[in-house]
C-alpha cells in the first residue's frame, strides 16, 4: 500500500529554526496515484496533513533554497523488496517527460550504530566495499544486481540495517529505464562509514 504526504497548499519541513515551506502538489499527487493503481497496485493512500521528511526537505533546500517548486513526497515500503520499489519507478517513468523532477533521497550506506569520529578521515572497510560494489554495479549498467543487492552485495546487511535510506535509488533507476545511463555526481564520507555517493540517470536511446 502507497502512501503520498501531499498537503493542499503547502508542504513544510523543519528542525529548529530551519524551515523549508514549498507548495504542495495536489495535481500531481493525484496524477502519481493514477499511475500506481494502473500499474497494479491495489491501494494507494493520500496524507495530506503530513510534512514533508528530513530526506525531502534536506536536500530540496540546498537545490531550491527558495523553496519556489511544488513538491509531492511518496513512502518507501520497508515491508517490500528493492524490486518492488524499481517497478513503482517504471510506473512513474512517464512523468519525466511531463517536466516532473524524480529524485530519490537517502543515503549509500547508512548503519547509524557504526557512525564513528575519525581523526584521520579513515573509512571503514565493510562502508568503502559495500560503496565500490554499488558503483561499479551502477556505472556498468547492472541494474539488476542493485535490485538484489540484498544477495548480491558485500555486507548489505551492514550498510542498510533497514532499507528505506537506500530504496529511493531503486525509485529512481527505474524510473530512469533500462537502458539509462548512471553518472557518479558527487562522492565524500563523514563519520567514518557514511557514504554521501549521489549519481544521476540520463535516458539514452
Amino acid at each position: 500500500m502507497e502512501e503520498l504526504s501531499t498537503l493542499s497548499d503547502r508542504e513544510e519541513g523543519g528542525i529548529g529554526d530551519l524551515k523549508y515551506e514549498a507548495p504542495g502538489a495536489p495535481e500531481l499527487a493525484k496524477r502519481v496515484k493514477e499511475m500506481l493503481l494502473a500499474s497494479g497496485l491495489e491501494q494507494v493512500n493520500e496524507d495530506e496533513k503530513r510534512g514533508l521528511d528530513h530526506g525531502a526537505w534536506v536536500p530540496l533546500m540546498l537545490m531550491f533554497p527558495e523553496a519556489d517548486i511544488p513538491v509531492c513526497q511518496l513512502s518507501v515500503q520497508t515491508n517490500k523488496d528493492a524490486t518492488y520499489h524499481y517497478n513503482l519507478g517504471r510506473a512513474l517513468a512517464p512523468l519525466k517527460e511531463e517536466g516532473v523532477l524524480i529524485v530519490g533521497s537517502g543515503a549509500t550506506t547508512h548503519n547509524l550504530r557504526a557512525l564513528r569520529q575519525s581523526s584521520d578521515n579513515s573509512v571503514a572497510s565493510w562502508a568503502e566495499e559495500f560503496d565500490t560494489w554499488l558503483r561499479e554495479a551502477l556505472l556498468s549498467g547492472r541494474y539488476e544486481d542493485v535490485n538484489q543487492y540484498a544477495e548480491k552485495a558485500p555486507h548489505a546487511k551492514v550498510a542498510h540495517p533497514w532499507p528505506d535510506h537506500f530504496y529511493p535509488l531503486h525509485v529512481a533507476m527505474g524510473a530512469a529505464g533500462k537502458k539509462a545511463k548512471a553518472e557518479l555526481i558527487h562522492h565524500s564520507w563523514s563519520l567514518n562509514s557514511l557514504s554521501y555517493a549521489s549519481y544521476k540517470f540520463t535516458a539514452t536511446s
